[in-house]
């Protein structure tokens, strides 16, 4: 009888689970993908930014259409069941470099990308299953 119970228990669970991962996931698209589309449709205040970036570090405007290529690929990974945990690794990795860049570089707050890094972290960590099994673990 215990056992019956805690198989619903963990399923229930599961399900709320899957189901505040896909909340989190579409919205983290969302916003990857607006971020996105400001790099690579060359917006003004993106292309200024990362200007900044440039004379600061040496990279050119290539750096943008990267950065806003890794969002793109990355929130489109993120709507897809089995690659979400990939897209959110990716955009984990793109987050790690934004934290810095805010700091040390173009100022501002990194509140917002130390928020959807830990995101992606929680993304990442509830799909790992689907994540290994694309390595055959």
């Amino acid at each position: 009888m215990s056992q019956a119970v805690a198989r619903n228990t963990n399923t229930t669970t599961g399900k709320a689970l899957n189901v505040i991962l896909w909340i989190l996931q579409i919205g983290a698209a969302a916003l990857f993908l607006l971020a996105a589309w400001t790099k690579l449709t060359s917006d003004p205040q993106s292309v200024q930014g990362f200007a900044m970036i440039g004379q600061k570090i040496g990279v050119g405007q290539w750096f943008r259409y990267l950065t806003g290529s890794l969002e793109l690929l990355g929130a489109v990974l993120l709507l897809i069941p089995r690659l979400c945990g990939v897209g959110a690794l990716i955009l984990a990795c793109v987050m790690l470099g934004a934290i810095p860049t805010h700091l040390f570089i173009i100022g501002g707050s990194p509140v917002a990308a130390i928020i959807l890094l830990l995101v992606m972290i929680i993304i990442a960590w509830g799909r790992r299953e689907r994540t290994l099994s694309l390595l055959g673990k």
